[in-house]
């Protein structure tokens, strides 16, 4: 049973000038505000839209590929993603400061709801079928299926900060920050040993790469560059730099799923919610965001420029093609995996993004809590996915 509507090619060129037009409105407001700073974040969310899409990086794929047939390419971008973003990061972070303003670690502590939320989002991911920079890039590329979940995605976030007190009066460890206890040279130097052991690990188990990372025929030129796609490492190497551009402009790393919870609150306040009967949403600062417009609040604005930086990526690149044609189990799947991503980010301070590769990144130990949980999770999904008729 499907709710059948065929899929049919949009105008590529004439969406891409529609989509570029609305970015650069965006651009024009900011620059006209005096906003230089939400201007370069903006720009900053377009260029990963148009890396995640052009490269196809997304963890959810490169997980499923290990556990179902032991391909190491997305792994190894992930990788050398993250040893770049590590030695960039640290020269910030080490100083505490960028352009004459404070700059920030994403530093998170080691606690049940980070072991929760990571579980049940790396079980949702499978189900779901991305992660939540991958629902953007996606859902920006015209993948109606991925509309839905980053809906409920909105939802389950929501949904999770309503909770978020009793999570938090459970035991903590606290916050451990690898650059502030040893250094931040000798921090990175212990990451990347510890990224280095785990690929050993991993080609021991029987993993390899069945991907090229790079393709020496590729043609790095103007044109491939604006329709893509792009070699693996290229995207690896282009999020890495973004995510230093980040932490640069708006003082602490790239995240995704705050936008999420955000939103999702926007809308419970249009149905008569009110902020003030929540514990974690009577806190100043939230509410300050909650009056923020959604081109205003940084995270919410770099998500909206990933959207439209993947949509005129796909645009550019012909293969806007949507389809609403979705089975019942496939949709079904959408709204629990959604749910379950929006839920398990706001336990575990995070996503693959936030949580996992800012947290990294920025050298605390609670990214590497939160991926071998999550991977846990994602073996589990696998196992989901047929029932649902995921291919």
């Amino acid at each position: 049973m499907s709710i059948a509507v065929p899929t049919y090619p949009l105008p590529q060129k004439p969406l891409a000038l529609v989509l570029g037009g609305i970015f650069a409105a965006i651009a024009a407001l900011h620059l006209l505000d005096g906003e230089p700073r939400r201007l370069a974040l903006l720009v900053i969310g377009g260029g990963l839209g148009v890396a995640l899409y052009h490269a196809a990086f997304g963890f959810t794929a490169a997980y499923r590929n290990l556990i179902q047939s032991r391909d190491l390419s997305g792994i190894v971008a992930q990788a050398v993603m993250l040893t770049v973003a590590m030695i960039l990061f640290a020269t910030v972070l080490n100083d505490g400061e960028a352009f004459g303003f404070k700059a920030g670690g994403a530093v998170a502590p080691l606690n049940v709801s980070l072991v929760t939320g990571a579980f049940i989002f790396g079980l949702g991911m499978q189900i779901a079928g991305g992660c939540a920079s991958g629902t953007l890039f996606t859902a920006g590329g015209g993948n109606a299926r991925m509309m839905v979940v980053l809906v409920f995605f909105c939802a389950g976030s929501f949904w999770g900060s309503l909770d978020i007190p009793f999570w938090h009066s459970l035991p903590s460890l606290g916050a451990v920050s690898l650059g502030r206890e040893f250094g931040y040279t000798l921090a990175v130097l212990m990451q990347v040993g510890a990224l280095a052991a785990i690929l050993g690990a991993l080609w021991l188990w029987g993993a390899r790469l069945k991907k090229p990372l790079w393709d020496r025929n590729h043609p790095l030129n103007g044109r491939t560059l604006l329709q893509g796609p792009w070699p693996l490492l290229l995207g690896a190497l282009a999020l890495a730099v973004l995510a230093y551009a980040t932490l640069l402009a708006k003082g602490y790393p790239w995240g995704v799923t705050w936008g999420f919870t955000l939103w999702g609150a926007k809308a419970a306040e249009l149905f008569g919610w009110d902020p003030n009967s929540s514990t974690f949403w009577a806190v100043e600062w939230r509410q300050g965001a909650l009056r923020q417009g959604l081109l205003e609040e940084p995270t919410s604005l770099m998500n909206i420029g990933i959207i439209l930086g993947a949509g005129i990526a796909a645009s550019l690149a012909g293969k806007v093609a949507p389809t609403l044609a979705m089975g019942w189990r496939p949709f079904i799947a959408a709204v629990i995996g959604g749910l379950m991503l929006g839920y398990g980010a706001r336990l575990a301070y995070g996503c693959n993004i936030g949580a996992f590769f800012s947290g990294v990144a920025s050298t605390s130990l609670h990214g590497w809590v939160w991926i071998a949980v999550a991977i846990v999770g994602n073996v589990i999904g696998v196992r989901f996915r047929p029932f649902f008729r995921l291919g």
